[in-house]
């Protein structure tokens, strides 16, 4: 299933043009085997095509680095761009971090393990995984993990 997808530079967490793009043909049910053939493959070209568009998104922040400017001559417009490459380079680096977790979705689609919290065994559900397809645990596993990780820095 091809299919284009566009994500801006500054919103590259909200999948809805990755879902809008996905399910005109095939939606996941309730009502079908739980991460049988269709709904595996349905993540795995959601999953792929969303690692795509941040490729091609920081291709062009590569390219817009080299064609920039590289001093301004005044001093507020030096800091506003430095400011600028700044906040770019720190959005950036969030993808990089993000397609590492899209290409552990795609491993544990590849080994089975897709679908499942890591935590307890139990499916994540169909809703969770169309929101967040990296996900790893269920929305109770991962309330009790930030439970936890508030009361450790809390200490």
């Amino acid at each position: 299933m091809a299919t284009s997808l566009s994500v801006s530079a500054g919103n590259f967490d909200d999948l809805a043009a990755a879902r809008n793009a996905m399910t005109g043909d095939y939606v996941p049910s309730a009502d079908e085997p739980y991460m049988g053939p269709e709904q595996l493959e349905f993540f795995r070209n959601l999953l792929v095509e969303w690692k795509q568009s941040i490729l091609d998104i920081s291709a062009g922040t590569l390219q817009n680095l080299q064609d920039g400017p590289i001093r301004e001559p005044d001093l507020n417009d030096r800091a506003s761009s430095e400011t600028d490459w700044g906040i770019e380079l720190r959005t950036r680096d969030r993808q990089r971090k993000l397609i590492s977790k899209i290409d552990s979705a795609l491993r544990r689609i590849d080994e089975g393990e897709y679908g499942y919290c890591e935590v307890t065994g139990e499916p994540i559900g169909l809703g969770r995984l169309i929101a967040r397809p990296i996900a790893t645990m269920t929305v109770e596993a991962q309330e009790a993990h930030e439970r936890r990780e508030k009361i450790s820095r809390d200490d």
